[in-house]
């Protein structure tokens, strides 16, 4: 089973992973989500939440934006990151990742690349 989070700010995806009003993670097997729900994190330092994320069993994280240190962590907890995704209602982008469609915009990696 995956658990996908995808860090949410006025119904849509949010610019940066730690600066959402919630998180709605999804619950997927065998490509069909088997739940939904929202989170609120009780934390905001990006490496207390690396843990709480860890400790959600957050397999999968699609995002808009994340700096180095970020990706960093979420990638020595072994998370699959999604990054430089357009921002989109989470419905949409559940969908596109459930098809194979979630793409990053090289303009946005280049951004956090640079």
């Amino acid at each position: 089973m995956k658990r996908i989070a995808i860090p949410v700010k006025d119904s849509k995806l949010s610019e940066y992973f730690s600066q959402c009003g919630y998180y709605e993670i999804f619950e997927i097997e065998d490509n069909n989500i088997l739940s939904s729900n929202l989170e609120i994190s009780p934390v905001k330092d990006i490496e207390k939440l690396s843990a709480w994320t860890e400790s959600q069993g957050i397999t999968d994280v699609i995002a808009h934006k994340m700096d180095k240190k970020t990706i960093s962590l979420f990638s020595n907890l072994k998370v699959n990151l999604f990054i430089g995704i357009t921002i989109n209602s989470t419905s949409v982008l559940i969908e596109d990742y459930l098809n194979g469609r979630l793409k990053s915009n090289s303009a946005i990696i280049k951004e956090i690349t640079a």
